[in-house]
C-alpha cells in the first residue's frame, strides 16, 4: 500500500485518479481544470491527483512548446495544492528537479523514456515522497523489478508503477493486460495510463498523433484487468492544446468516464455474505 498526502493507494484501498491537462499552459488554464476536478472529486467521493507537467522535455520537435519551466511550474503546482486541496504530481527528467519538485509534488513522476536513469530515480526515491515510474515503452513488464529494486535500495516504500503502452513496430503502442498483474506481483500498485497509450508516436511529423476515442475502452480494460488506478490527461479543449492534444479527453467527459470506471471497479469486488444470504 503507497501513501500519497492523505490517501492510500493498493489492492485494499480505494482506487486512485490522475487526471489534468498534459502541460501548463497558462495559470488560467491550470487552475480552471484543477477547481472543476477537485469539485468533482468532493462531490463523488473519489481520490483524485492533480497532474501537469512544467517542461515536457521530450516533445518530437525542437520547437514544441514546453511548458513555464521548474520554478514556475512548481509554484502553480503548490497554488492549486493550496487552493483546492488536492495532492498534486508532475514528472521529472534531471536530478535537480527531482530534488525540487520533491518540496511541493506529493508524487515524483518518472516518464517512460527514462524509466531506467538510476540517478534520476535514487534522487526520486530519496526525497521521501511516494514515486510513480511509467513502464518504458520499450521493457517488459517484469524488467520493471530492476526499478522497483533501486527505489527500494533508498528505503522508499511509496512507489507505484505505470502501464502506458508498449511500442509496436513504428509509429503505434499496444497494452498487454497481462502487464497489470504481472506489475503487481513486484509488490507495487499499478495504474494504468489510459492517454498516453493511444499515442501514435511521430505520425504528424513534427508532432505525436493519437485517438482519444480509444480511451474509454483501455480504461475500462485496465480497471477489469485489477488496476489500482487511472491516469488521465484532460483538457477544455483538446484540438487546441499545446500538447497531446490528441490523446487527451475533453475535461467535459471525464465525469462519464469516472462513473463507467468505478462501476467495473465495484463490480470486481469480493461479494459480502450478506450477499450471499
Amino acid at each position: 500500500m503507497v501513501k500519497i498526502a492523505n490517501y492510500t493507494c493498493g489492492k485494499d484501498s480505494p482506487f486512485l485518479w490522475i487526471a489534468g491537462p498534459c502541460v501548463m499552459e497558462s495559470r488560467e488554464l491550470i487552475l480552471r481544470v484543477a477547481d472543476e476536478l477537485a469539485a468533482f472529486a468532493q462531490r463523488q467521493k473519489i481520490q483524485l491527483v492533480f497532474k501537469s507537467s512544467f517542461d515536457k522535455a521530450n516533445r518530437t520537435s525542437g520547437k514544441s512548446f514546453r511548458g513555464p519551466g521548474l520554478q514556475e511550474g512548481l509554484k502553480l503546482l503548490e497554488e492549486v495544492r493550496q487552493r483546492t486541496g488536492l495532492p498534486v504530481t508532475t514528472d521529472v527528467h534531471e536530478t535537480h528537479q527531482a530534488e525540487a519538485a520533491g518540496q511541493v509534488v506529493d508524487i515524483i513522476q518518472i516518464p517512460a523514456f527514462l524509466a531506467r536513469q538510476t540517478d534520476l530515480l535514487l534522487t526520486a526515491g530519496k526525497s521521501g515522497k511516494a514515486v510513480n515510474v511509467k513502464k518504458g515503452q520499450f521493457m517488459a513488464p517484469w524488467d520493471m523489478k530492476n526499478v522497483v529494486a533501486k527505489i527500494r535500495e533508498t528505503g522508499n516504500p511509496n512507489l507505484m508503477l505505470t502501464e502506458r503502452g508498449s511500442t509496436f513496430g513504428y509509429g503505434n503502442l499496444v497494452n498487454d493486460m497481462r502487464a497489470i498483474p504481472w506489475m503487481q506481483d513486484l509488490g507495487c500498485p499499478v495504474i494504468f495510463d489510459a492517454t498516453h497509450s493511444v499515442q501514435t508516436p511521430g505520425s504528424q511529423g513534427d508532432r505525436t498523433g493519437g485517438d482519444r476515442r480509444m480511451v474509454p475502452y483501455l480504461a475500462k480494460a485496465a480497471v477489469a484487468a485489477g488496476c489500482d488506478g487511472i491516469f488521465v490527461e484532460t483538457h477544455p479543449n483538446p484540438d487546441q492544446a499545446l500538447s497531446d492534444g490528441p490523446n487527451m479527453i475533453p475535461l467535459d467527459e471525464f465525469p462519464r468516464l469516472v462513473e463507467v470506471c468505478q462501476r467495473i471497479r465495484s463490480a470486481l469486488r469480493e461479494p459480502t455474505e450478506e450477499s450471499h444470504s
